[in-house]
Parts: C-alpha cells; sequence; structure tokens
C-alpha cells in the first residue's frame, strides 16, 4: 500500500509544480502598471520645478523657524489643491536653536578670517569671544595620548573622511572629548568628501557630567592648513566667536497627506522624508527633495486613477536634523496602530541617480520586494539590498514596523551636506523623476498587491 501511495505521491508531483508555476507572480500582475507609472514619472519636469519653488522662496527650515511653519503652511495648501486626502499638519514640539553672528580669526602665526560654522545645539562663547592656543589632533586616540597639552587650548579634531557613520562621530562627540581633556573650545574638521572652502555643520551631544564648551566646524582645507602649522612646530592662536543659544522649545507640525485605500484602508504604506533643514542652504538635497518625490508619488497616482487596495501615506516629518522629535512624535501618536502599518519607506539621501533600495524586514518579505524590484529594473533601480530604513522612520522600526530607504548614487551627496552650497541647482529633473518612478512602483504594488507584506512581530514591552 506505501508503494502505491508513494508512486501517486511521485506521479502528482510534477502537476503541482506546474500549477505553482504557472500562477502568476508580483511582476507579472503588476508589470503593465508599473510601466504605466514609469512613463507617467518621467514625463516632465513638475517635480523639481516644486522642489525649486519651495526652497527658493522659504530657503532654510530649520526647526523653531519662521520659515520652517511658513513653508509647512504652503505645502498644505498644495496638498489642498492637489485634491490629496486627509491633509494635515499633526503638532509637534520641536527645539529652538538660533546660530547667531559668529567668527573665527587667526591671530598667529599671521592674521586671517576663517570661515566657520557653528555646531546645531552648541553653546556660545563669552561675549568677548575665546582666544587661544589649538592642538589639532587626527583622532580621539591622538588626543588621549596628548590630553595633557590640551588643557586651556582650542582643540582641532582634524579627523579626514572614511565614511559618514565613521568620521561624523568627531562632530557628534568632540564637544564631550575635548572638554574632558580640558579645552576651552573646539573646532572640527567639516565632515565632507570633498570641499571648495565650504564648512559643513551639523547637530552635536553634550554629557551631563562634562562642561559644555562652544563647538564649530571649519573647512578642511583650514584643517590641514592648521596641521601643517602645527608639524612645523608653529605657534597657532586662534579668536572664535559664537553668539549661538537655545530658546525655548517652538512648536511645529508633522505634515500628512494620504491615497485612501479601497478595500483595507486601516492597512498603511508610510513614505516620506524630512522638511526641516540646517539654517544653511536651502535644504534641496537634504531633505526638500525627499518630501517633494514622496508627495509626487500619491498626487501622480491619484491623477493616474490608481488607488490601491491599502491607504498610502506621505509623512513629511519635522526635527530629524536636531532632535527627531517628528519621527517620535508619530510613533507616538499612532502607536495603537503600528500593526497596520505595512511598510515604511524613507528618502533621505539626496534625490540623485536610483539604483534601488535597502530593506529591513522578514526573509519571505524581502523575497517579495525583491519581485517588486524587478519591475524597476528598466531604469536600473531595481537592486534590492539587505538593512534600510531611516532616521525618521527609526522609531516605528522599533515597533516592528518593516522599513525601507531609497538608494541613490550617492557620490557627491558630501559635497554638498549641511552647507551653504545645498541648493536645487545640485539636482537633476531627470534624476528627480526617476526617485518618483522608484517610490511610486514600490509603494503602490506593496499598498495594493493580494497579499499583505509579512512583517516580525513588535518586540514584547514591560
Amino acid at each position: 500500500m506505501l508503494r502505491y501511495f508513494t508512486a501517486f505521491l511521485l506521479a502528482a508531483l510534477p502537476l503541482s509544480l506546474q500549477a505553482q508555476s504557472s500562477r502568476p507572480g508580483l511582476a507579472d500582475l503588476y508589470r503593465e502598471t508599473a510601466n504605466r507609472i514609469i512613463a507617467a514619472a518621467l514625463d516632465d519636469s513638475a517635480t523639481y520645478d516644486r522642489i525649486a519653488y519651495l526652497t527658493d522662496t522659504f530657503g532654510p527650515r530649520l526647526s523653531g523657524s519662521q520659515n520652517l511653519e511658513d513653508a509647512i503652511d504652503w505645502i498644505l495648501s498644495e496638498m489642498q489643491s492637489d485634491g490629496l486626502d486627509n491633509v494635515r499638519g499633526e503638532p509637534v514640539m520641536v527645539p529652538h536653536w538660533v546660530r547667531g553672528k559668529e567668527s573665527l580669526e587667526m591671530i598667529e602665526p599671521r592674521r586671517t578670517s576663517l570661515k566657520v560654522l557653528g555646531l546645531g545645539g552648541s553653546v556660545g562663547t563669552p561675549e568677548e569671544g575665546i582666544t587661544a592656543p589649538v592642538l589639532v589632533v587626527r583622532s580621539f586616540d591622538e588626543l588621549e595620548e596628548r590630553k595633557d597639552e590640551a588643557a586651556g587650548k582650542i582643540v582641532v579634531f582634524n579627523a579626514p573622511f572614511t565614511s559618514y557613520g565613521q568620521t561624523v562621530q568627531y562632530r557628534g562627540n568632540g564637544a564631550i572629548r575635548a572638554a574632558q581633556a580640558g579645552a576651552v573650545a573646539t573646532l572640527v574638521r567639516s565632515v565632507a568628501s570633498m570641499s571648495l572652502y565650504s564648512p559643513h555643520t551639523g547637530m552635536l551631544r553634550y554629557d551631563e557630567g562634562t562642561p559644555r564648551i562652544p563647538a564649530a566646524a571649519i573647512t578642511v582645507e583650514d584643517a590641514e592648513m592648521l596641521q601643517r602649522m602645527q608639524d612645523r612646530g608653529q605657534s597657532i592662536v586662534l579668536h572664535l566667536s559664537m553668539g549661538a543659544h537655545t530658546l525655548p522649545d517652538a512648536q511645529s507640525r508633522n505634515v500628512i497627506a494620504e491615497l485612501t485605500g479601497t478595500e483595507y484602508p486601516e492597512e498603511v504604506v508610510v513614505i516620506g522624508g524630512h522638511i526641516d533643514s540646517w539654517d544653511v542652504g536651502t535644504g534641496a538635497m537634504d531633505d526638500a527633495g525627499g518630501c517633494v518625490v514622496s508627495w509626487e508619488v500619491i498626487r501622480l497616482l491619484k491623477e493616474l486613477g490608481l488607488r490601491p487596495r491599502r491607504t498610502i501615506r506621505v509623512v513629511l516629518w519635522a526635527n530629524e536634523e536636531n532632535g527627531l522629535r517628528g519621527g517620535l512624535a508619530y510613533r507616538d501618536a499612532y502607536a495603537e496602530s503600528l500593526d497596520d502599518h505595512v511598510l515604511a519607506i524613507e528618502t533621505d539621501g539626496g534625490v540623485f541617480k536610483p539604483d534601488g533600495f535597502g530593506f529591513s524586514g522578514t526573509e519571505e518579505a524581502m523575497a517579495m520586494i525583491r519581485e517588486i524590484g524587478t519591475l524597476l529594473d528598466p531604469i536600473q533601480a531595481g537592486t534590492i539590498t539587505r538593512g534600510g530604513g531611516g532616521a525618521d522612520i527609526g522609531p516605528i522600526m522599533r515597533e516592528g514596523v518593516p522599513g525601507m530607504g531609497l538608494s541613490v548614487d550617492d557620490t557627491k551627496y558630501f559635497w554638498y551636506h549641511h552647507s551653504e552650497a545645498d541648493t536645487v541647482d545640485k539636482l537633476d529633473p531627470h534624476e528627480v523623476n526617476l526617485c518618483v518612478a522608484a517610490m511610486a512602483v514600490m509603494a503602490y504594488v506593496v499598498a495594493d498587491m493580494p497579499e499583505r507584506l509579512p512583517r516580525r512581530k513588535a518586540p514584547a514591552t514591560n
């Protein structure tokens, strides 16, 4: 009897496999629609033009500034004019740091002004400024070796750019380490992969038990000049003046608009970027581009009459640059519905030529995302790598929501990042449109496919 049963299974197996292989996959189901989305996304430069209008008209949008609130007012009005669903601004309290006037002058071995940008959150100098000799170090290890020389000096961290993740530690933690060694102020070589005498700002951290000393960024060129002077044995004296100060927290908003789902409107695919920027340049690359591209996704789908089974929600988060209050407020506001957040996609790496996405989720979900990615092969944007997300979606990813980040050619990203050079002319209209196409296809298919994207269970809480 067992022999006959085994023979039956062997005979039936090829038929089962044949039936399975004839079942259409996600790529087959959505190829025609994906091609239609791509063609429409590449049709004109409206997205680029909207980025240009936003950044040219409202300029830099640091948290707490009137520029940011005026930009949000305009975006909400435009989203309503686009006919998007459930347009709203959700309140977020944000830090309000003000740069004030700042200057850096070299006194010895010659008198000259040096370019400087205070780091976000830094304290200011006394009104008369700080005049002190300089100690230049290449690393925290070198500072530790020479800490007996640091007391009463301005410590300059001249750490060459290797990767953002590695080099940014000097911007983030330099003030703590220098203060622990007795320094009166610190300057960091800008975290930049290329420089045309442009300082790059960014956030720093202070430690509760360590004195808060003024901290600022200088150009790559000046950091190397100070290094050469010190290596020659020359005496270096600088005068630093910073009017930086922090005001009470201010009211801001996360911007939200939706394309409501037809069958499972309570299930949500979140896409977006951060609407705040630093107070230099106009934040076109970081991250007005990501915001407007995400916004364009649902405007375009609505125009094409493509309303998915699940809701696509665009979120333009506040305060990513110097506090992450927007991402945290979103997590708290939607804590009860995070189980119905199917996927979160962030774009915060510049809207340059896309090559795909990074994804964080289950193996089963990864296989589905990779199949969807093949729909983007015609525009060379179908590569799906493991590990992806973003700062703003980090809080909900830690609650179990699968996360993705748009991957782009970031060769020049750190040329302009957090500097006066972050302006719309650094973006290319066609590359912006390619980002719209990639984001729209991915978001639409995940929101519309018959089977919900699998996810891990959220971590247990006490």
